[in-house]
Parts: structure tokens; C-alpha cells; sequence
């Protein structure tokens, strides 16, 4: 049985993860998961990680880095109760030796003793806040996936990650620009303020309508397109690091934690952390 996105707009965290980890929902997660930070995905071996760690450290915009698992534990202890990174994400992208090779909904079978997973920010998280602060958001209305860019700014090198930051678009009404400023710097592990407004051949771009990933999304006369730096970025990184295997979110497909979404820092209320067997097959 699948379940739609509509449906799922209006339902709580826990009814939102079970459609997720028992393979009932599989399409992207803009909207969802309201008050709860979103996370992009990076699993990898573990003699990456720590270039990896130090990749993030040093673009902190595009990789707001926000819970790194033990290797070979593929729950997620410090981002919610009962995570784990295998099933809860609606999506994964399959890379081997730099190339994208499929896309699945399930990565238990590909999980190792030797995989470290990453949790990283995204910009999902702050698009209730401008919701509730009356801002259309187009992707959401029109359950799209937001469009996202290889844009011309270059990220910090850490060992074999490098690339340029990939950014999100969204489209604003002119006056009404600072407005999302101000509410996305309050969401810094959600990239927090954008990194361009204007004109996005500046940043790169020469075609706005045609993105790298995602869907194409609108630009009326009266509004300005605005640029975010996007959790994508690493996919970019690990094309050019080409570990034999990795693993990342399909874009749009996060996993959904349960930090709240306007937290500072990604620390959870104290808990029990539950472990259990992973769904089907």
C-alpha cells in the first residue's frame, strides 16, 4: 500500500517514518516532518570518514554536519529514538567508484561492519517557518522536488573531497526578499541565510529552468530567485573522491530526525536508544 504526499503533510513524526521505513512512501520529503530538522545522506567506508569529517568542517553552508554514526552501527543514536539510516530515508543514490549506478529504497543488503554514515542539514527544515510567515513556497504547493544547481563557487578541498557547492532555488516576491533572509539565518543547521539573490548567471547558472536536480520551478516577474547552499554538495565531492562504494539520499528523499528544527545544535532530548530488525527485503 503507498501512501500520498498530501496525506502525509498533515500527519505527525512517528506516522511520517513508519510510511518511510515500510516502504509506503518513497517520494521526496519537502513539507514534511513540520518542526523537525531534515538531514542529507552520506555513507561511506570508513578510511573516508575522516576526510569526509574534515570536507564538512571546512564548508560548514553546503554541509552543516549534523550526526556522524558509529562504524558499522547503522542507528542513528544522536538523531532520534529509533533511527536507522538503512530504511528511513524514502530514497537512497547507489555510487560506485564515482558514478551513480542506481537508486533504491532499502540499503540493508549494501550495509557493512564498515560503513559510517552522515547526517547533514537541510534547507527543508526552514520552509515551514517561511509557510507560517505567509511565503508561498512553489515546490511544496506543487509537489515538486526543489530545484537544485552546480553553481561556479568553490568548496574548501579536504584529502580526495572537492567540487563546487550545489544550491537550492527558490523563488520570492520582491519585497519580501530580507524577510527570508532573516528567517532562514535563524536555522543554521539548515544552511542558514542564502549564500546569493539575483541574477544566477553570477553564481553560474546560465539556465534557471533547467536544473541539475530536482524540478523546474517558476520565477514570476515580481519575485527574485534566491540560492541557498544545498546538502547535495557532497554528492558532487564524491564523485571526485570516487570511494568503490557509497551511499547518499536520493535529492529531495531526507531523512526526517526528531531534532527540532529551530535548534542551534543537534542535541536530543535525553532518551533510551531502541534498536530493532530491519523491514522487509
Amino acid at each position: 500500500m503507498t501512501t500520498d504526499h498530501n496525506r502525509l503533510r498533515h500527519a505527525d513524526l512517528p506516522t511520517v517514518r513508519q510510511a518511510i521505513r515500510a516502504g509506503q512512501y518513497t517520494a521526496h520529503t519537502a513539507g514534511l516532518g513540520a518542526g523537525y530538522l531534515q538531514a542529507n545522506l552520506a555513507v561511506l567506508p570508513s578510511a573516508y570518514a575522516l576526510d569526509f569529517m574534515r570536507f564538512c568542517q571546512r564548508n560548514p553552508k553546503p554541509c552543516p554536519l549534523v550526526g556522524v554514526s558509529d562504524t558499522g552501527n547503522p542507528m542513528m543514536t544522536t538523531m532520534g529514538r529509533d533511527i536507522d539510516i538503512r530504511t528511513d530515508v524514502p530514497a537512497y543514490n547507489i555510487y560506485r567508484d564515482g558514478q551513480l549506478a542506481r537508486s533504491v529504497t532499502d540499503i540493508t543488503d549494501l550495509w557493512t561492519d564498515d560503513m559510517v554514515a552522515f547526517a547533514l542539514g537541510c534547507s527543508f527544515t526552514f520552509e515551514n517557518a517561511l509557510m507560517q510567515a505567509g511565503i508561498p513556497v512553489w515546490h511544496i504547493d506543487n509537489d515538486t522536488t526543489v530545484p537544485m544547481f552546480r553553481s561556479s563557487i568553490d568548496t574548501v578541498p579536504a584529502g580526495p573531497f572537492w567540487g563546487k557547492m550545489v544550491v537550492s532555488m527558490r523563488a520570492v516576491p520582491n519585497p519580501r526578499v530580507d524577510e527570508v533572509r532573516e528567517i532562514s539565518r535563524r536555522f543554521p543547521l539548515a544552511h542558514g541565510a542564502p549564500v546569493h539573490v539575483g541574477d544566477p548567471a553570477a553564481i553560474g547558472i546560465t539556465d534557471p529552468g533547467a536544473p541539475d536536480w530536482g524540478d523546474p520551478a517558476p520565477i514570476p516577474a515580481d519575485h527574485v530567485p534566491v540560492f541557498w547552499a544545498c546538502g547535495v554538495t557532497p554528492q558532487v565531492a564524491l564523485e571526485a573522491a570516487s570511494p568503490p562504494l557509497c551511499i547518499t539520499h536520493k535529492p529531495g528523499h531526507m531523512l526526517i530526525t526528531d531534532i527540532p528544527e529551530d535548534a542551534e545544535t543537534p542535541v536530543l532530548p535525553q532518551h533510551t536508544t531502541q534498536t530493532r530488525q530491519p523491514r522487509r527485503a
